[in-house]
């Protein structure tokens, strides 16, 4: 029986993407979760079957990364709620016009 090789391309990307959307008020969590699902239901069928597997080391990467990409955006997610519970959106608003203001970018 011939070998499947995991390809954990896809994983990658999801993680880059869900890193860049970090700055989106850590709405990254979205893919980088996807990311880590599916890493980890690929490494789950391939402990089933190890023998017919090739780069199971890759995929174990891939979804090392998800799952640092997926904290951070938990944590900035996290932040951005404490934020807004605190000091309120309008105020929050108000802060970014004053630097936006301040560093003259406007």
């Amino acid at each position: 029986m011939e070998r499947q090789k995991l390809n954990p391309t896809i994983q990658y990307v999801l993680s880059i993407v869900g890193f860049l959307c970090c700055c989106l008020s850590g709405l990254g969590f979205i893919p980088a979760g996807i990311a880590f699902y599916m890493a980890n239901q690929k490494l789950k069928e391939a402990a089933n079957d190890p023998e017919n597997y090739d780069g199971v080391q890759a995929m174990k990467t891939a979804k090392t990364v998800s799952l640092v990409v997926l904290i951070l955006n938990l944590l900035y997610l996290a932040y951005t709620i404490y934020l807004i519970s605190t000091i309120g959106w309008t105020e929050l608003q108000e802060q970014q016009q004053d630097l936006i203001e301040q560093w003259g970018l406007q």
